[in-house]
């Protein structure tokens, strides 16, 4: 795979990462175990009427990109590819509620329109009048890769210079209660910074936004490159897959700067992150992530955000400090996310 250069990056998420601000200065903390998004102020991203008839999700979404490609100086890409394994879940869960209230008579299609899991590609292309390829990735955990691996691959064949790439989902009542009733969230007093000593089942829920140009030439301005990505399935010996996949792309162990691991704070599932953390990547200092963020299907779209931004001001955020211990600039940086064990994505960001 050839590089990818990363022109700019842009989220909305439970900690105060949107907009020209320092980052990750401080946690956002919270009670319970769902982190909501901190809403931007829209009116300069969208029209106020139209923004009334949104859900939040696309606003989330229009908003991300949007600012993305601001910072990037750039009015429009040559492809808008998303991920996301939930849609429009706010929509789909109104239009539901109307069918058994009204009986399934007289219903409004607005809501059915809207609910469709490709609607925040749709609009952030009707608002920027871009007529070019769009596509969204629903593949549950690896919606967002599966994003990403397209946007490589448009580039590789020549079919476009840069691709806007994101990842969307969000929480609401009505899925974070049936989630609840799975058990995938911690029960009892919660504090989300303290979602790994926790040692109890369960995670917290999160959503957001995340949004990314990427191009295949480099520029000034690139904020970091990415070198590989790739995902595994339920892998049954992941040290050997993150060899492989390191050995691929010509890095060794000693030359990565630092891990961004996918712990949730899950007791069951957390046993085998810690032990990489504690014996494979021994040495290497490694960060978790999700405590600020939260567990949501697109979680690993965050990651490379905060990836990206360590890359490009070479140095942790202070909320890191001073519990991780990095020497020297970081310019290396493995992702290895993961979800029940099953979803594992691995990405390896440089500096340009």
């Amino acid at each position: 795979m050839a590089k990818i250069y990363i022109r700019s990056a842009s989220c909305i998420s439970p900690q105060n990462t949107f907009g020209d601000v320092p980052l990750l200065t401080d946690i956002v903390q919270y009670n319970e175990p769902r982190l909501r998004v901190i809403e931007p102020d829209y009116r300069q991203f969208m029209d106020p009427k139209q923004s009334r008839r949104m859900s939040r999700v696309i606003r989330m979404g229009v908003a991300a990109a949007k600012d993305c490609l601001q910072h990037a100086g750039a009015d429009m890409p040559d492809a808008i590819v998303t991920g996301t394994a939930y849609g429009c879940v706010e929509d789909t869960g109104i239009f539901l509620t109307r069918i058994i209230e009204q009986e399934e008579e007289m219903l409004s299609p607005t809501a059915f329109i809207q609910s469709t899991h490709n609607t925040v590609a749709a609009q952030i292309a009707l608002a920027l009048k871009c007529h070019a390829y769009n596509n969204t990735f629903v593949h549950k955990h690896f919606s967002f890769e599966s994003a990403l691996l397209d946007a490589a691959m448009l580039m590789e064949e020549g079919e476009a210079a840069n691709v806007l790439v994101g990842g969307t989902d969000e929480i609401t009542d009505i899925n974070y209660a049936i989630f609840k009733r799975f058990n995938l969230f911690k029960k009892g007093e919660f504090v989300n910074t303290n979602l790994y000593a926790d040692k109890t089942p369960g995670t917290a829920g999160g959503e957001g936004a995340a949004f990314f140009l990427l191009a295949n030439e480099a520029s000034e301005t690139d904020l970091a490159c990415i070198k590989g990505f790739e995902t595994v399935y339920k892998p049954a010996d992941i040290k050997k897959n993150i060899s492989q996949f390191l050995e691929r792309y010509e890095t060794s162990l000693t030359g990565i700067d630092l891990v961004i691991s996918g712990r949730n704070g899950n007791e069951a599932t957390d046993i085998l992150p810690a032990e990489l953390e504690n014996e494979y990547f021994a040495g290497i200092p490694v960060i978790n992530y999700k405590h600020l963020c939260g567990e949501y299907p697109v979680a690993s779209s965050f990651a490379l955000w905060l990836a990206t931004n360590i890359v490009k001001q070479r140095s942790l955020p202070p909320v890191f400090n001073p519990e991780v211990a990095v020497l020297g600039e970081i310019k290396t940086v493995l992702i290895c996310n993961q979800y029940q064990n099953k979803y594992w994505s691995l990405m390896l960001l440089t500096a340009c």
